[in-house]
């Protein structure tokens, strides 16, 4: 594994160099992207983006856990999650790289 991080600066110049919007307008447009999808999720809409995969949110119920140092029981409070589900062709583009 690598300690690379793509970041929203990332994807602004990747606009930047392939579409060719000025820098500001690149950075705007990963913004508006990124709040879209958020704010869909927040609503609890799925985000399915093709040949990449499926951003969606889920209730998980109240259940007990308990401490592992000590034993004892903890209450878990129900929450939402946000989970990804890679598409096929992600799974087969990352395992590919694996072979390398």
């Amino acid at each position: 594994m690598s300690d690379n991080t793509l970041t929203r600066m990332d994807l602004s110049e990747a606009v930047f160099r392939e579409v060719g919007l000025s820098r500001n307008e690149s950075a705007q447009l990963v913004e508006g992207v990124l709040q879209h999808m958020s704010d869909a999720l927040a609503r609890g809409e799925t985000v399915k983006i093709s040949s990449f995969g499926t951003f969606s949110v889920r209730d998980k119920a109240a259940r007990v856990g308990r401490n592992p140092k000590t034993g004892d029981e903890v209450p878990i409070h129900p929450r939402r999650v946000l989970t990804f589900r890679p598409s096929h062709l992600m799974k087969e583009r990352v395992a590919q790289g694996n072979k390398g």
